[in-house]
């Protein structure tokens, strides 16, 4: 039935802010040097006309959205069109509700035939991703239901109740008679205000002085993991590895474990970048782990995405790595329907990205924990405001630990309007990040205290 908080879109502007990485990145087989973080803002009105805007970001992340042949630019060049193309389609559309119901109906409706359009006429190998065309509606999505937060002068987290939404989740989520009658908040948790923080170990990172080149930069920053453990009083370090050498992996594992137990770090985990088809290349390393470091293995608290994007293209059964240890799914995770899928194969748990859009990660979360799945919150590099929804999704998902949060690693400057208002969520003291400064109505950006000036807008609908 319809609300009077209820919403309609009247109008969104979206702009690209380019960024450059201090250090590479590598995602699987592709290095990161530089992104385009693209920002909208929507305007909203309910039902009786008045009006509020909200903002949204996310990194427009082509390496991790769309591993191809492709050369970076087109690729890159054909999601900021997407997103523009988008912006048009959310503008024009004459639907009302809650954010949740916008988004839903949106990425049940249209969103596939939006992509569908995109890649008309293309081969295969030129197929944009479904996970690239989330991507491009998060920034939107959040943008949605930061307006309706200040709107309704209301923080974002609390308008998932009766108060504000219509539907129940049974409306979104099978089976129905299972969700009927509950609303988000049933999952949620009460917002925490300081989240342990995971360091990204990616696998260009330098571990010692024998792994220098001398092209590093000198602007101030650690270089040396055992210098971030350090300044950062770091307890969590997530490791990139290649999926594809299991030497390699192995020794890397080794080697990032003993710095981090001689800097005091407490747990491990282990991102294998979607390369790995066979369970036994992951279970062979944890077996060898277990028997020769039983510390590290111990410290090795969940293995996050081993196996293939296409969840449904490539049903790897894989109950005998999760018998080891917590088997996130993340990349893999569109929505509720493919965590369901990946239930069935034997993941346990789920890496919830803001960037997949907050809609698709509350119904996710719902699902999840109905299911008895354990949820993380994983990075997408964000900067800017693209790390504020990121980490207050984390604050009351109740994860198994905390956050990743690497912007700070590898474009920390380009956070430094946003780190002037939000200091401790864009440094990581203690090994924690502090969210003590958000506060107000949607996300709690304070956008009006932020001094950064923008871009033209690449586009006004």
């Amino acid at each position: 039935m319809p609300k009077p908080t209820d919403i309609s879109i009247k109008a969104v502007e979206l702009y690209f802010l380019p960024i450059e990485t201090r250090v590479p990145l590598k995602f699987g087989a592709q290095v990161v040097t530089q992104a385009v973080c693209a920002r909208a803002k929507v305007t909203v009105a309910d039902r009786s006309g008045r009006v509020a805007e909200g903002w949204g970001e996310t990194p427009l992340s082509v390496a991790w959205v769309w591993p191809a042949e492709l050369t970076w630019a087109e690729r890159e060049s054909r999601l900021k069109g997407f997103s523009l193309r988008l912006a048009q389609e959310l503008a024009a559309s004459s639907d009302s509700g809650h954010p949740m119901e916008l988004g839903h109906r949106f990425q049940q409706h249209r969103l596939d035939a939006l992509l569908e359009e995109e890649n008309r006429g293309r081969e295969a190998s030129g197929a944009m991703p479904h996970l690239a065309a989330l991507v491009c509606l998060s920034v939107f999505d959040l943008a949605i239901y930061d307006a309706y937060g200040r709107l309704h002068e209301q923080p974002v987290f609390d308008t998932f109740t009766e108060e504000f939404l219509s539907d129940d989740l049974g409306d979104f989520l099978e089976p129905r008679e299972r969700f009927a009658g509950l609303r988000p908040p049933d999952f949620l948790q009460p917002r925490k205000s300081r989240l342990p923080v995971w360091h990204l170990v990616g696998g260009l990172d330098p571990l010692d002085e024998s792994e220098l080149t001398g092209q590093e930069p000198n602007d101030g920053y650690p270089i040396l993991l055992r210098d971030w453990i350090s300044r950062d009083g770091l307890r969590c370090l997530k490791v990139k590895l290649r999926g594809n050498d299991s030497a390699w992996d192995y020794e890397r594992l080794l080697k990032v474990g003993e710095i981090g137990v001689a800097g005091g770090v407490e747990w491990l985990t282990a991102d294998f970048n979607c390369t790995v088809t066979d369970p036994a290349y992951v279970t062979e390393i944890l077996d060898r782990l277990l028997v020769e470091h039983p510390r590290l293995y111990g410290m090795l608290l969940y293995i996050e995405q081993p196996f293939p994007y296409d969840l449904e293209a490539n049903r790897i059964d894989a109950h005998a790595v999760s018998a080891r240890k917590p088997l996130f799914l993340d990349e893999s995770a569109h929505d509720w329907h493919f965590v369901r899928l990946g239930r069935e194969l034997g993941w346990t748990g789920v890496a919830l990205k803001t960037c997949k859009t907050l809609t698709g990660a509350i119904l996710s979360l719902c699902w999840a924990r109905a299911h008895g799945m354990t949820l993380m919150v994983q990075d997408l590099t964000n900067p800017m405001l693209a790390q504020i929804p990121h980490v207050l999704l984390a604050a009351h998902a109740g994860t198994i630990m905390g956050v990743e949060s690497n912007a700070m690693q590898f474009y920390p400057e380009a956070s430094r309007p946003e780190a002037a208002v939000h200091p401790g969520l864009f440094q990581r003291r203690e090994g924690v990040l502090d969210l003590s400064s958000l506060s107000g109505p949607g996300f709690g950006y304070q956008v009006e205290r932020i001094a950064r000036t923008l871009p033209a807008p690449a586009g006004t609908f």
